[in-house]
Order: structure tokens, then C-alpha cells, then sequence
């Protein structure tokens, strides 16, 4: 039986979990939420309540073929890489460490890929390098295949600018569901499904790159999905507000978003998965809308 831990177990990565289960593999999750470990039993996952700093078990890792990382980097480093037994992996094991696009930095607006070299230019996007370079000298260390999972923003059922015009959600209160207004600025998105299929594929893979760009075929200006999902509604959508006016009253991971540019490029990931099941917002947004993502 082929075994995987995850290494949190959230929004993107709780998905693939459930469908490795449901083939057979014996999954491992970890989680902080004693309540929450409840739930994941239910969905075949065995779970593993930790919480940094302390140590992980050696066991689980001990005879893993997969391990899924996606706990976000504090202070310049990943609390789970901080917290992995030494030299836990067998030297087949894959890794695959979910990380952002924010480690590229600015372009303006200039299309980028995976052979790009990394500028962060905000805090998050330099904790995403640090945290990326950590997992990679344990992988050469270990001899464990890593690939870097570099996702653009995520989007997805419950998480979308249609879900965000509906009611109180985290991206309304970010600011995210405001159409913003900054000349030339384009945002990179992929929905949540994209990345699992793209996730899954790696993991079949027999040979994989070491990075890929997770994003769909159409970076656009922020307001764009905004004002389609207002569409798809039948309401008004937001007034344009210029960014400059209202920088001061967003949230700083708002404000984060806006501070670089750039388009990134997918042909490393559609080698993988072929066509995406969602290529722009305008799928995503309708599929969500319509509740329904087959």
C-alpha cells in the first residue's frame, strides 16, 4: 500500500488527500484541531495532531512515498521543516512543497517561468524563498524528489469573488471583493481543482521538474472577475475605486498583492495535465456560480 503524509492540511491540500484515500493509498494529515481530526477520519485520513515547534513523529515518514507540504513559512523558515526527524526520508520519496508565486517579485507586469530568477520583493515572498531553499537542501541531503509548487492565487468553491459579492467572507474583508483600479497591475489566479489535478499528476509522473508554475492561461487586471461574478449574480457590481485613494484602508496582505506584477507562464503544468478544466476566471466563476465543478 503506498503511503502519504500531509503536512497541513487546508483548503488545496485536504482535496488530494481524500482522493489518494479513496485509491487506496494510507494517508497521514496533520492538524492542530483535535475536533477537526474527528472529520478527518471520516474521510480516510489518518490524523496527526501537531503543532509547531514541537517535533514530528519519525514513524510516518519512515516509510512514506509522498510527502505534501503546505504549512506557510514565519520568520524566515518553515515551521515543518524545522520540525521533520532527521533525515526522515527514504531516497525515492517524493516531496511536494506548495509555495507561492510571490517568490518571483516584480516584473511589471513582464511574463515570467519557472527558469526566472527568484527577486521577492515583500516579506511573504522572501519567507516563501527561504522556506523553498530549507526543503531543497534537505532533499539533496536525503535524495528525496522535490518538486516546488509555485501557486498563483487560489481560488475555488467558497473562495471566489462570487462568494465574496454574496456575503461576509475572509477576501471581502481583505478587500479583495472591491474593484480596484492600478494601471497595468494583472493578477495570476488558478482554481483549486487545477492544482489538485496538476498535484496528482506529479504524483503519477515517473520523472518530474523540479518547479512548477500553478496558474490558469489569463492573468487579467484585478477587477475583471469582480465584475463577471457580479454578472453571474444579476447585481451592480462594486463602483471602481483607484487603488492610490484607498491604499491606506486595506489590509497589509491586500496591499501585499498589489505591490508586484507580473504574468506568469503554465506550459510546464499543462504538460502535465493537458488542457486546464478551468483556463480563465469565466469557467471557475460560472462553474461556482452554478454550483458545480465537474
Amino acid at each position: 500500500m503506498a503511503e502519504a503524509v500531509f503536512l497541513g492540511l487546508g483548503y488545496t491540500a485536504r482535496p488530494l488527500a481524500e482522493e489518494l484515500a479513496c485509491e487506496g493509498w494510507q494517508v497521514t494529515g496533520t492538524t492542530r484541531d483535535r475536533a477537526k481530526a474527528m472529520t478527518m477520519t471520516a474521510g480516510g485520513i489518518r490524523p496527526l495532531v501537531w503543532e509547531a515547534p514541537a517535533p514530528l513523529p519519525e514513524e510516518p515518514f519512515e516509510t512514506a512515498d509522498l510527502v505534501v507540504i503546505s504549512t506557510a513559512p514565519k520568520d524566515g523558515t518553515c515551521p515543518a521543516l524545522s520540525a521533520v526527524p532527521f533525515r526522515p526520508f527514504m531516497s525515492d520519496t517524493k516531496l511536494l512543497y506548495l509555495s507561492s508565486s510571490g517568490v518571483y517579485g516584480d516584473f511589471g507586469g513582464e511574463w515570467v517561468d519557472e527558469e526566472t530568477r527568484c527577486n521577492p520583493g515583500t516579506e511573504r515572498g522572501r519567507d516563501r524563498l527561504a522556506a523553498e531553499k530549507g526543503w531543497q537542501a534537505l532533499a539533496d541531503e536525503t535524495r528525496a524528489d522535490l518538486t516546488l509548487c509555485r501557486l498563483a492565487g487560489i481560488y475555488g468553491p467558497g473562495r471566489s469573488a462570487v462568494d465574496s459579492l454574496r456575503g461576509d467572507t475572509p477576501g471581502a474583508r481583505a478587500g479583495l471583493s472591491r474593484r480596484l483600479i492600478k494601471p497595468g497591475q494583472v493578477f495570476n489566479r488558478i482554481h483549486r481543482d487545477d492544482i489538485v489535478r496538476g498535484l496528482k499528476a506529479l504524483i503519477d509522473a515517473s520523472a518530474t521538474p523540479g518547479i512548477v508554475n500553478f496558474t490558469d492561461d489569463l492573468p487579467t487586471p484585478p477587477a475583471e472577475p469582480i465584475t463577471y461574478a457580479a454578472e453571474l449574480l444579476g447585481i451592480e457590481p462594486p463602483p471602481e475605486v483607484r487603488f492610490e485613494d484607498i491604499e491606506d484602508e486595506l489590509s497589509p496582505m491586500a496591499r501585499s498583492f498589489y505591490a508586484e506584477n507580473k504574468r506568469l507562464k503554465n506550459d510546464r503544468l499543462k504538460a502535465l495535465v493537458g488542457d486546464l478544466h478551468y483556463p480563465s476566471y469565466r469557467e471557475g466563476l460560472s462553474a461556482i456560480y452554478k454550483g458545480s465543478d465537474a
